[in-house]
């Protein structure tokens, strides 16, 4: 196991409190558990892409990243909508 393995499982750890955040407050804290899912995640991909040497996959975090930042924005202007 080499360091961006461990690093992967660290990172996937670090998942479990966003969950818990977007299942089971209110909808303002919701929106940073998504945020934050978004980031990890975004981490996680690079952390796994280097794990493997395969770089070709940094592109899958990037769209992950430029899809995170658009979905946070979705949902807080239907949240704007409905309150």
């Amino acid at each position: 196991m080499n360091l961006w393995l461990a690093a992967s499982v660290g990172l996937s750890l670090a998942l479990l409190p966003c969950a818990f955040i977007c299942v089971s407050t209110s909808p303002e804290r919701r929106l940073v558990g998504i945020q934050m899912t978004g980031l990890l995640l975004t981490i996680l991909f690079v952390a796994i892409t280097l794990a493997c040497g395969y770089l070709p996959f940094l592109d899958v975090a990037g769209a992950l990243a430029l899809c995170a930042y658009g979905g946070g924005l979705f949902y807080a202007r239907s949240m704007e909508k409905h309150s």
